[in-house]
């Protein structure tokens, strides 16, 4: 495995997950956005009716975007969602592709692509790039991208350059979303990727990926976990950069909130 990932830049693993563990983040994923789809456009969705709850999520997006976007950033934190990114056998993983002293890169991102979701066409459909622009953690950072839907070409699953992450650290538009790559690439060498529910892409920071193109109505749902290695020499020499920042809103997100009698409900 370490051998082929170190040659290709990837590896994919079929059946890595067990499905049950991927519908569970699936669905509570679901149930927030449902949760927030009933107060805003006043009806109740079936989560398990796809074509019903996805034209949902796309009404919802176009009737509250600041309340869609909240939603979207909460899922973030699931905590099925970080108990699978931490799970023993992500570790073993690691360790078995080399990571002497794996350490989380990133917290969990979970993305729901659809151009149905999209403001001015961007987001839904990224462009070839280097996830190691972003992250720029240790030379062998990891990605490990899996779908929580069966997820082939239609849907727009990723295509990646096989080899190119030996290719370096490429030029790219760094005013873009995650600066996409401005030299010329291999058309013709771009691998389409195909995946069901359970099944883990795992690849190198610096391997060239891009979007496929949903032709779809149907959203694609996916998550990706982020690791660095502690024992890599360059991390350490640079002092363990994180170029991600969080930070709390300096005022209050909502005006006034909460006043005295909001808390006597709570603990009455």
């Amino acid at each position: 495995m370490k051998e082929q990932f170190n040659k290709d830049g990837y590896i994919i693993i079929k059946n890595f997950f067990n499905k049950e563990e991927i519908a569970l983040i699936y669905t509570e994923a679901r149930k927030l956005f449902a949760i927030q789809i009933e107060r805003v456009l006043g009806k109740k969705v079936d989560i398990n009716n796809k074509d019903e709850f996805e034209q949902a999520m796309f009404d919802f997006f176009e009737a509250d975007f600041t309340t869609f976007v909240n939603t979207g950033k909460q899922v973030q934190h699931l905590i099925s969602l970080h108990r699978l990114g931490t799970d023993p056998k992500i570790v073993d993983l690691l360790k078995s592709i080399g990571y002497d002293f794996p350490i989380i890169g990133v917290r969990p991102a979970m993305q729901f692509n659809s151009r149905y979701l999209s403001k001015g066409g961007s987001h839904w459909k990224l462009g070839a790039h280097q996830d190691w622009r972003t992250g720029q953690g240790s030379l062998d950072s990891i990605v490990m991208w899996f779908p929580l839907v069966d997820c082939g070409e239609a849907l727009g699953s990723l295509q990646i350059l096989p080899a190119s992450h030996k290719d370096g650290l490429l030029k790219a538009d760094t005013s873009g979303y995650l600066g996409s790559i401005q030299e010329d690439l291999p058309e013709e060498q771009y691998v389409q990727t195909e995946f069901e529910v359970g099944d883990l892409l795992v690849f190198s920071a610096f391997l060239v990926h891009r979007s496929g193109e949903n032709i779809t109505k149907n959203i694609r749902w996916s998550v990706q976990l982020r690791y660095n290695n502690i024992a890599e020499g360059t991390f350490q020499e640079r002092g363990f950069p994180m170029p991600y920042i969080y930070k709390p809103e300096a005022d209050l997100v909502t005006p006034n909130f909460p006043e005295k009698q909001h808390l006597e409900t709570v603990f009455a």
